[in-house]
């Protein structure tokens, strides 16, 4: 597989784009954004949808860390013996 042109690069990443921006005007709900997902997947080569949603992913965590802040689990107790 030859890597992408510009062209193609700009058509991917606008179809990214456009899914990111429906999801997040749709609190995720995927089945809302249908199209655009079938737009981005058509545009960009797979191992990039899996890239970006990685990305988007760790994007989600890393501003819900920022506003929520890390609450850490209460990890085993320690058994009194």
């Amino acid at each position: 597989m030859s890597a992408p042109n510009s062209n193609q690069r700009k058509a991917c990443w606008g179809a990214r784009d456009e899914l990111w921006k429906c999801l997040d005007d749709n609190q995720d709900n995927a089945s809302s954004c249908e199209q655009f997902q079938k737009e981005y997947e058509a545009s960009c080569p797979a191992q990039w949808v899996k890239h970006f949603t990685k990305r988007r992913d760790f994007l989600k965590y890393k501003e819900k860390m920022q506003t929520e802040g890390f609450e850490p689990a209460d990890g085993p107790k320690e058994s009194q013996s």
